[in-house]
């Protein structure tokens, strides 16, 4: 056997040394595949479809769809992390959930906010990094959870307490920086 025949049989990943997405297209009929994808989007879908629809007027306190987003970031990052088997990659799995749609809820914000205002931030905004910043203390608070109940066999008895404990953090969150 020479180099070149040891060397195809290590992964692409493995010979450059980081980390490369899956080519193979059977990845994406895995149920778990789109569990972990709707759970980082889950936020952002919500948010998204509250400004087209009826964006806030009003910056100065939560709306009931500031406090929905928020939940709906933590919940799908618990989903997320219940996707995963093992503590470390459960928690991690649900922050960077977080921290993704947590981005992506705030770049919605500017997007849609329109014009720019001086002295006062534009109401998509100011609601989006309201539900932003309770989205990632949940998806940590259901990280902590999920990484706890990792070694559980079950995904709903994983993803259950998470999502539980990760939306009430989320919606304290919110309730703390942007009063209702």
């Amino acid at each position: 056997m020479s180099a070149s025949d040891g060397e195809d049989l290590v992964p692409v990943s493995v010979q450059l040394g980081a980390v490369v997405p899956p080519e193979d297209p059977e990845d994406w009929t895995r149920p778990l595949t789109w569990v972990a994808a709707l759970g980082m989007l889950a936020g952002p879908i919500t948010t998204l479809a509250w400004f087209v629809v009826a964006p806030p007027q009003d910056a100065a306190r939560a709306m009931t769809a500031t406090y929905l987003v928020g939940a709906f970031i933590a919940a799908g990052a618990a989903a997320t992390g219940a996707t995963q088997l093992g503590a470390a990659r459960a928690g991690t799995a649900a922050l960077g959930s977080a921290l993704f749609g947590a981005l992506v809820v705030v770049v919605i914000g500017v997007v849609s906010a329109g014009e720019r205002q001086v002295g006062v931030a534009s109401p998509t905004l100011a609601h989006g990094v309201a539900a932003a910043i309770g989205g990632i203390a949940g998806g940590a608070a259901a990280g902590v959870v999920g990484a706890i109940a990792a070694r559980l066999r079950s995904r709903i008895v994983r993803f259950a307490p998470a999502l539980a404990v990760g939306v009430v953090a989320a919606i304290a969150t919110v309730g703390v920086v942007l009063p209702g």
